[in-house]
């Protein structure tokens, strides 16, 4: 049987993992504060159309970012660990890689700037709005470097405070100058915002690279080795935008800007799952070098349990008042609380592949890439079909809309049984995130969601203001009291000074 308490080495990680919990539940907070008021100002200032526009532009720009990164994102966490070379010069190799990459894709669509805007015409300043991809790549590499050194707390303040803020601020500021461009324009103001944010941190904590010198082998060698990394990251990013853009095939623009609140709505969450990674990389390939197999096993189910049990909180609390948390952008808006529905559904399915990825792309990236291929051509076939059955059914557009949701959702439920069994069989120890309390305190949750929603129209209000807040309250209890272990209860325990 195994021992209660675990050795030191192991608590320290999960001390770290928690801290990073921490700072990842207070930046939720903060971002959620943020991109609402933003959600706000878009739908009922510039309407849906002109949603859908920037929504289809947006997606295009950062997937360019993404694979600017060339999977650095987490790629360099093992890069630093496994360099005896200066940590300053490794992390401005990734920097130099990055922007260079991140040139070559943002020049592309500089060139092609109908493949941001394939639906409407080309205005103005349109195209250069693919220089942004340069800033979305080099802060993602930045706030890397500074996970590796376990600050999580750059990341909170560049992508929880500084970008949802600097996007709400400039989607107000610029619509007094033009409905047309303004979120545009703020979204290139937020993404500048949050580089800067992201660099000063990162110098902070590793100077400046002093005797650094440019070598075209070693940056190709840097690149070269997170090549499969990338083509991961990338899977993994469109999985979670394949479906807006398979939409906008079917639909007007005007459902694809309802889909899109739907989705920043949902994405809230994902940020949780995400902002773990850069946490998990080093504490996972210093387990690895220490050939400490059983303790990552452990890890990854530790954090995936943290993770489904925040995410499912928060899918309750957004979705069960879902029509009341629409309406918030406009009534038109609320058609598309069953996309929401399923979007929120799909964060939690997906959170076991995420945690199991952390590990899969230092031990067994190649086939954790294969994983994710058949994953989103998954995606991609049910997508197809699920659109097209609800077409030939007759269907209202946001009930079409809804398809693309439900695939995911399927898609990412096979993708996590599917990398969790793998990863379980190549550490020689059990990767489980899930625990049965989850389903006791959804059930309390629903119950006492159930009875905000059932209020009269009038009381909407009082849905959103005490009904989130009693939701996450009853879903909180419940987990605390029967779900909740001791080590997992480190995540809201303040670390004490070392004796």
């Amino acid at each position: 049987m195994a021992a209660e308490v675990s050795p030191p080495d192991q608590q320290d990680d999960i001390a770290a993992l928690a801290r990073g919990g921490r700072t990842n539940i207070f930046g939720f907070l903060l971002r959620l504060a943020a991109r609402l008021p933003f959600l706000f100002i878009a739908g009922r200032w510039y309407g849906a159309d002109a949603l859908g526009r920037f929504a289809y532009a947006v997606l295009v720009v950062e997937f360019a970012a993404q694979l600017a990164t060339l999977g650095l994102k987490r790629g360099l966490a093992g890069a630093l660990t496994q360099t005896e070379r200066p940590h300053s010069h490794v992390v401005t190799d990734a920097m130099v890689v990055t922007l260079a990459a991140s040139l070559v894709a943002s020049g592309l669509l500089v060139a092609f700037p109908q493949a941001m805007f394939p639906n409407s015409g080309i205005n103005g300043l349109d195209r250069l709005l693919a220089l942004t991809a340069i800033a979305v790549a080099l802060s993602d590499v930045a706030l890397a470097a500074c996970a590796y050194r376990f600050d999580i707390g750059a990341t909170v303040r560049a992508r929880s405070i500084i970008e949802p803020w600097a996007i709400s601020i400039g989607a107000f500021a610029f619509a007094f100058y033009s409905t047309r461009d303004g979120l545009i324009l703020s979204y290139v103001a937020s993404m500048i915002a949050a580089m800067v944010a992201s660099i000063i941190p990162m110098t902070r904590h590793y100077g400046i690279p002093y005797g650094w010198r440019p070598d075209a082998g070693r940056l190709w060698r840097l690149a070269r080795r997170n090549l499969p990394l990338a083509a991961a990251d990338g899977v993994e990013w469109g999985s979670r935008r394949l479906d807006l853009a398979i939409l906008g095939l079917f639909v007007s623009p005007a459902a694809v800007g309802i889909y899109y609140v739907a989705q920043q709505v949902a994405s809230l969450p994902q940020k949780l799952k995400t902002s773990f990674e850069p946490i998990l990389g080093p504490v996972i390939t210093r387990n690895l070098a220490e050939g400490n197999l059983v303790a990552i096993a452990r890890q990854v189910s530790q954090v995936g349990f943290w993770i489904i049990a925040a995410q499912a909180g928060i899918a309750l609390a957004l979705g069960i008042p879902g029509e009341a948390v629409m309406g918030l952008v406009g009534p038109h808006f609320v058609s598309g609380t069953g996309a929401l529905a399923f979007l929120l559904l799909a964060e939690v399915v997906a959170a076991t592949a995420v945690v199991s990825e952390s590990a899969l792309v230092y031990i067994a990236r190649h086939r954790n890439l294969m994983i994710s291929l058949f994953m989103i051509a998954l995606q991609a076939v049910l997508s197809f079909l699920l659109i097209l059955a609800a077409k030939r059914l007759g269907m209202p557009a946001m009930a079409v809309a809804a398809a693309p949701a439900l695939a995911l959702c399927l898609a990412l439920g096979v993708g996590a049984l599917v990398k969790a069994r793998l990863l379980a069989r190549l550490l020689g120890a059990p990767v489980n995130a899930w625990r049965w309390p989850l389903l006791s305190a959804a059930a309390a949750a629903s119950v006492v969601g159930m009875g905000f929603v059932a209020l009269p129209p009038r009381f909407e209000w009082v849905e959103l203001v005490f009904g989130v807040a009693a939701i996450l309250g009853a879903y909180g209890i419940v987990i605390w009291r029967w779900g909740f272990g001791s080590e997992d209860r480190t995540l809201f325990r303040r670390d004490k000074a070392a004796a």
